[in-house]
């Protein structure tokens, strides 16, 4: 079912982060909305991860999630809250931490899906920003 964008609003607004983190990266292109809204709040630098599986239907594009561009911000021993709109198999999830395994810590926020902090966990749905 379909979310309003009051709905989402609502859970950016009362979601507790009890980490404390250096930076937010989100995977671009999904992430970079979640995370200028919770940067609202946090106040932390954000840097991009390129990385892409699905084209803007949901659809795989690759057999396995890709680097699109090198990883341009140091990300050693950062306390990172890694960003993405929709966490469905995981994959995406899972190679950016390989990529960036020397950070301290990786604490995974998704508006959608299984993750440390997560709006919803349910059936996809459209976001309500997306046109």
């Amino acid at each position: 079912m379909a979310k309003t964008f009051d709905e989402v609003m609502e859970r950016f607004r009362s979601i507790a982060f009890e980490d404390e983190f250096d930076m937010i990266v989100a995977i671009a292109n999904g992430g970079i909305v979640p995370a200028g809204i919770i940067n609202q709040r946090l106040q932390k630098e954000i840097h991009l991860l390129k990385i892409n599986l699905r084209d803007e239907y949901q659809h795989p594009k690759y057999d396995q999630p890709k680097l699109l561009a090198p990883i341009d911000f140091d990300f050693r021993d950062k306390r990172i809250l890694l960003v993405d709109d929709r966490i469905k198999t995981g994959s995406t999830i899972k190679l950016a931490k390989e990529l960036m395994q020397e950070a301290r810590m990786i604490k995974t926020f998704a508006v959608n899906g299984n993750a440390d902090y997560a709006l919803f966990d349910e059936a996809c749905f459209k976001f309500p920003w997306i046109v």
